[in-house]
């Protein structure tokens, strides 16, 4: 069996690594793949936004399976893209993925059908939006419409804060046309937790949970970043409010797409808050989460490539998932400046050591091979989140006691992480 992995950060790592653990699988690909897919993939030089290619190449090379890692590809139709061929994909089409690359359509979405979020306003006007901020006291939370890397929500604790991030977005378009039209919405009180669910169209399958950590510095201070390492499993969310999360959220959303003609397949992930009131949705992804993927795959027990297949060919009904009984941390080593400016090309040391350490994974994000003569390869750096550790533990603090001693063997010329990862529960 043949498999196409599109992306070349962590998540996409760690599900080469579950595809390559399906012994049914002879050759994986990944387009474009990075320093630390190469020792388990072909990486391909192709950009994942690049939908024609990526499907040129699938049917080229009897590709059975294809896996999206990032929205973007999604957003853009990949998915039908790849399905008028005739070729397997496992990933929502682009209509159902305005669910992320819309925050417009997804709050409206939300309200149509009951689903409980914070209430918002949208604005596609500086002036109208600036109006509205006026009016209100207290903290805001200012969400661009589109698709941002994760960088695109901001909590303003004023008015004046409220305004300069509507100014930063609509007017200088700090984050391009992804700021002409922005949500505005009520600060929700409560733990935040990440649930990922495997949707067929008809059934839907939550993953086990995790908890992401989204800003730069300890103590969640800083600027938002994609993702600076979570856990899983997330104790805050126990069965009983499970249970609700599944039949107040995740059901009505599977049936609402159906019911306007976009019925989902592939991942839904929500980004929940739990309030005083239950569950609520904070945003909704169109694909796995980064890096809640490197936390939660290392847990599976099964195989994601038949459970990609059953999603793509309607027979989730028939599968049961299990997950190991460890915990998983993964913390994430990042570039200074990070998520701001910040150098690639710096070399990085020590992932040798990491395999001596027991149930520890290296996950790479922003990795490239540089020639350092001789005919050797050094790995350096090329992004802004560079690796992703991953450790496996008979409870949270073990495992985050293993992230931590393996991360310390690393080193790259301004390399920093968080030291609190997984440490408030």
């Amino acid at each position: 069996m043949r498999v196409l992995v599109v992306g070349s950060g962590g998540r996409e790592h760690a599900i080469v690594w579950a595809v390559s653990r399906n012994r049914d699988v002879d050759k994986i690909y990944a387009a474009p793949g990075n320093a630390g897919m190469s020792g388990l993939a072909e990486c391909i030089p192709i950009e994942a936004t690049d939908l024609e290619t990526l499907a040129d190449f699938a049917r080229a090379n009897r590709v059975d399976l294809t896996i999206v890692g990032p929205e973007a590809p999604l957003a853009l139709g990949i998915t039908d893209v790849f399905a008028a061929r005739g070729l397997k994909i496992f990933g929502p089409g682009r209509a159902s993925a305005q669910i992320e690359s819309s925050k417009v359509f997804a709050k409206e979405f939300m309200k149509r059908h009951s689903i409980p979020t914070a209430q918002f306003s949208a604005f596609d006007s500086l002036e109208e939006s600036l109006a509205f901020v006026r009016k209100r006291d207290g903290a805001l939370v200012i969400k661009a419409d589109g698709l941002a890397a994760g960088k695109g929500v901001v909590i303003a604790q004023n008015s004046r804060e409220a305004e300069k991030a509507l100014r930063s977005m609509m007017e200088d378009r700090s984050l391009g046309d992804a700021g002409a039209k922005v949500v505005i919405e009520e600060l929700l009180e409560g733990p935040e937790v990440s649930v990922m669910a495997l949707c067929d169209g008809e059934t839907i399958l939550p993953l086990a949970p995790a908890q992401d950590h989204k800003r730069a510095f300890d103590g969640d201070r800083g600027p938002n970043t994609g993702g600076m390492g979570a856990y899983s499993p997330v104790p805050v969310l126990d069965p009983p409010m499970m249970e609700r999360v599944y039949s107040e959220i995740l059901v009505p959303t599977l049936e609402g797409l159906r019911e306007e003609g976009i019925p989902y397949k592939g991942v839904l992930y929500a980004g929940l808050i739990l309030t005083g009131d239950g569950p609520m949705v904070l945003e909704f992804n169109c694909r796995l989460g980064d890096p809640e993927t490197q936390a939660v795959l290392p847990r599976l027990d099964g195989d994601l490539v038949s459970l990609a297949q059953a999603c793509v060919e309607g027979r989730l009904s028939e599968v049961a998932l299990h997950w190991k009984n460890e915990a998983c941390v993964c913390v994430v080593a990042a570039s200074a400046g990070y998520p701001g400016r910040y150098e690639k090309g710096k070399s990085i040391s020590g992932l040798d050591r990491i395999k001596e350490h027991e149930d520890v994974l290296v996950f790479h994000a922003g990795t490239a091979f540089r020639d350092a003569g001789s005919g050797r390869k050094e790995i350096v750096t090329s992004g802004g989140r560079v690796l992703g550790v991953a450790a496996l533990g008979k409870d949270i603090e073990t495992a985050r006691c293993r992230a931590y001693q393996a991360i310390k063997e690393i080193s790259f010329e301004g390399i920093f992480w968080r030291s609190d990862i997984a440490s408030k529960r």
